[in-house]
């Protein structure tokens, strides 16, 4: 769901012919395209779906993909910084916003500065659908941020368990809404300060999400220091394994993926397109044996932990252990 954060303008409807997302925050902006291809997709589920970066739009290019086509096919065409594109590209998209084609839905991003600021001009008088994605400096916009995350998923959250999430995870919007989505699955209730700090509290320095990447980088010695700095400051040890398996999981989804760029990688496999880039850098000397043998060893840990197992540290260093043997399992 779409924060709130990302103010709406009056025309509420995700497939409008155009939609205007403003701003430099990353996760806000992904929200906006996914809520429109998600809309798309409902209404059709053979939506071709376009996420261009300036350099792949090229004078022409706009009128090839919303030129009509024999099938009538739904298309969504994702512009990122648009603030970027040239001046002859410009002006087709211009040219563009004064006929729109039907079934085709633009999704202009642009970062709302100086540069750029004609096509910004030129989308807000064809009455784009426009969308706030402001940078959140101010820890304020944060708190207002996790308060609306829990809002949006039906579950209530002391004020004073949302402040004490955002001291704990500082500004990066995704691990805070990461941290929301965890919650939300394992508490039941009223979510508040005593369970935040359960989770939480330290995990600035050391965050299960530390402890994943250490061990499918193979770093042994540096994942269980991580490990061992985690527990001690009080991060469940379910935290732990969920994150190792997804750190896993994300492994093996783009080590059998097809080759290509990280924004197509990004929607096939349901990943932004940041973690695209570092799971690569983590996947060297994986095996499809290895990725199997690690998540094998990381359900056992799973089990034991949530089975109140008699040694859950224990459970947890054996895991690290085997996810970083699996990572050098091609070197050895």
């Amino acid at each position: 769901m779409l924060s709130g954060m990302a103010r709406k303008s009056a025309t509420e409807d995700p497939l409008a012919p155009l939609t205007l997302a403003v701003g430099q925050e990353e996760l806000l902006l992904d929200r906006v395209v996914q809520e429109v291809v998600a809309a798309a997709r409902a209404a059709d589920a053979d939506t071709d779906v376009r996420d261009l970066t300036p350099d792949q739009l090229q004078p022409g290019t706009l009128a090839e993909l919303t030129s009509p086509s024999l099938f009538a096919e739904r298309k969504v065409v994702v512009v990122r910084n648009a603030q970027d594109l040239s001046a002859d590209t410009i002006k087709d998209v211009k040219a563009y916003l004064g006929a729109p084609a039907e079934e085709i839905t633009l999704v202009l991003l642009h970062a709302g500065g100086a540069k750029g600021k004609a096509l910004l001009d030129a989308a807000r008088k064809a009455g784009a659908r426009e969308l706030a994605c402001p940078k959140m400096t101010k820890p304020a916009d944060r708190l207002a941020f996790v308060r609306q995350e829990f809002r949006a998923t039906g579950r209530s959250a002391t004020p004073e368990a949302c402040q004490a999430l955002v001291d704990a995870i500082g500004s990066d919007l995704r691990e805070l809404a990461s941290a929301v989505t965890q919650l939300v699955a394992d508490v039941e209730g009223t979510i508040d300060e005593a369970v935040v700090g359960r989770y939480y509290t330290g995990r600035a320095e050391a965050s299960s999400f530390t402890v994943a990447d250490r061990a499918v980088e193979g770093r042994a010695a540096e994942a269980l220091e991580a490990l061992r700095w985690s527990l001690a400051t009080g991060v469940a040890p379910v935290l732990i394994t969920s994150a190792l398996a997804q750190g896993v999981r994300a492994i093996g989804k783009l080590s059998s993926a097809r080759g290509g760029r990280p924004a197509d990688l990004a929607r096939e496999l349901g990943m932004p397109p940041w973690k695209i880039d570092r799971v690569r850098q983590q996947m060297r000397g994986w095996t499809p044996d290895g990725v199997a043998y690690a998540l094998r060893a990381v359900a056992e840990a799973d089990a034991g932990v949530k089975g109140g197992g008699d040694d859950p540290e224990y459970a947890l260093e054996k895991a690290v252990v085997a996810v970083a043997r699996a990572a050098r399992s091609r070197g050895r």
